[in-house]
């Protein structure tokens, strides 16, 4: 199983968490099952990339009946964690910060900031949301206890290579990246990068884009 994970696209990951919102939702519609046109249409992708994502994880549907919607559900969560509750880390309580905090994944259940850390006294603490804000000192100690799958990374770009150092010294294994700097990590350790001002400009270009072939 292990192999055959290692060699699933990542385009093919990257859908993962489309095709798993969207049957959330049909889940809640009470919708028993689906096929690929209706996934296609609703998310825009062809329906032989749909298939051949599905086909990574083995037999998922049927041919003429489609897929079952809360047999899909059940294989989507457990492809994201083994537990029901995902708790998550997050270091640096800027503005950024405060507003994940504030935020905190309200419309994901399943998805918890449980820890937050930062370096400034005034901040080291205060409670933001349901969350009170840890010493980063105090980082291991608590990484420890808190059993975290993943870690959110808000600091300001010159602290971020030393932040990602001690998350990985306690063991952390998946970082998602808000700051501009690109860190470096062993190679056992996920790193997704989440720059917003390379995803404006990415916006502007094909806003530019679209207009001049219009």
């Amino acid at each position: 199983m292990s192999n055959q994970k290692n060699n699933i696209p990542r385009a093919t990951l990257k859908r993962l968490p489309l095709y798993y919102r969207l049957v959330n939702q049909l889940h809640e519609k009470g919708i028993d099952r689906v096929n690929s046109k209706t996934i296609s249409e609703a998310l825009d992708i062809d329906s032989a990339s749909i298939r051949r994502d599905f086909s990574y994880f083995g037999e998922l549907g049927k041919k003429g009946y489609g897929y079952n919607v809360e047999s899909l559900l059940e294989f989507f969560k457990s492809k994201i964690s083994e537990r029901d509750t995902i708790k998550i880390g997050l270091v640096g309580v800027g503005n950024l910060g405060k507003a994940l905090l504030s935020y905190n994944f309200s419309i994901h259940d399943e998805m918890l900031i449980t820890e937050a850390f930062d370096v400034r006294d005034e901040v080291i603490g205060q409670q933001i949301g349901n969350v009170i804000v840890n010493d980063m000192q105090d980082l291991q100690k608590v990484l420890k206890k808190a059993d975290l799958d993943v870690v959110i990374l808000t600091t300001p770009g010159p602290a971020a290579q030393e932040a990602a150092d001690q998350l990985v010294q306690s063991d952390v294994k998946g970082i998602m990246n808000f700051t501009p700097v690109r860190i470096d990590v062993p190679d056992d350790v996920s790193v997704h990068q989440i720059d917003l001002g390379i995803e404006l400009q990415s916006l502007l270009f094909f806003m530019n884009n679209l207009r001049n072939n219009s």
